[in-house]
């Protein structure tokens, strides 16, 4: 006799390609596959980089980035979706009008602006179609404290009809960072992790992939965000330099 397996709780992520591994696509896939999720995986842009910073990077176009989404989705039930570098405003448009054909699935989206370096990731032309299009759509948005003000600030967020917004403080000035879950009306939770020494490359991603595992798992948000704030800390802690520029996250730490 056959016993069908349970799925696993499934996750597609919006992403550009970053051959590292530190960063965005696949560190998408380590994280939701270390947190027992099955990851579906859109790509939105090659990039050429290493740990040290971005070289180049080039956008896949809409219709291939559209036709990547609905072929998986056409036969797979997903439970959360998560966005990171979108590439271009015409794959952000086309990434808004596959998330409303899934009203339900909740959405976790990076807003990855630059590189740890400076480099740009996202041009004014695609941050305006992010706002517009995107915020609307999205159950958490994770900015760090300088994304938060180039997106106009939280609360302007949360008009534009973001849920909630998780501001990391990796870029203040404090010993400990703290990152701070806001809700329409009030701060939700502020959470402190000692800070670590060194830079990290995919901290962002890491978290919000970590995230969208647990809103996947059918976790209320405020649980949801500390599990992943606890995860990634701890990918932190036991990352690891292959190179000679950042640290990278070690999302399989505890098998070690």
């Amino acid at each position: 006799m056959r016993v069908m397996a349970i799925l696993p709780p499934i996750v597609l992520t919006f992403a550009a390609s970053d051959p590292t591994g530190g960063a965005g696509l696949q560190a998408d896939i380590l994280t939701l596959a270390s947190l027992g999720c099955h990851p579906l995986s859109v790509v939105t842009a090659l990039t050429v980089q290493d740990t040290r910073g971005v070289e180049d990077l080039l956008a896949v176009e809409s219709d291939l980035v559209a036709r990547q989404a609905r072929c998986v989705l056409a036969e797979t039930p997903v439970a959360a979706f998560k966005l990171g570098v979108l590439g271009s405003p015409a794959n952000a448009a086309t990434i808004a009008r596959i998330l409303d054909e899934h009203p339900q699935v909740p959405v976790v989206l990076d807003p990855v602006l630059a590189s740890g370096r400076g480099d740009a990731l996202a041009s004014a032309e695609t941050v305006a179609a992010l706002r517009t299009l995107l915020l609307p759509r999205t159950t958490v948005l994770t900015p760090n404290s300088l994304e938060a003000r180039a997106l106009g600030g939280v609360e302007a967020v949360l008009a534009l009809g973001c849920k909630y917004v998780l501001v990391t403080g990796t870029h203040a000035d404090t010993p400990d960072v703290v990152n701070t879950l806001h809700g329409r009306e009030r701060v939700l939770r502020e959470d402190r992790w000692p800070r670590l020494m060194g830079s990290y490359h995919g901290s962002g991603c890491t978290l919000a992939s970590a995230l969208a595992a647990g809103l996947a798992r059918g976790l209320a948000v405020p649980e949801a965000v500390r599990e992943a704030q606890e995860f990634t800390w701890n990918t932190l802690a036991a990352g690891f330099r292959p190179g000679s520029g950042q640290h990278l996250p070690d999302r399989f730490y505890r098998m070690r």
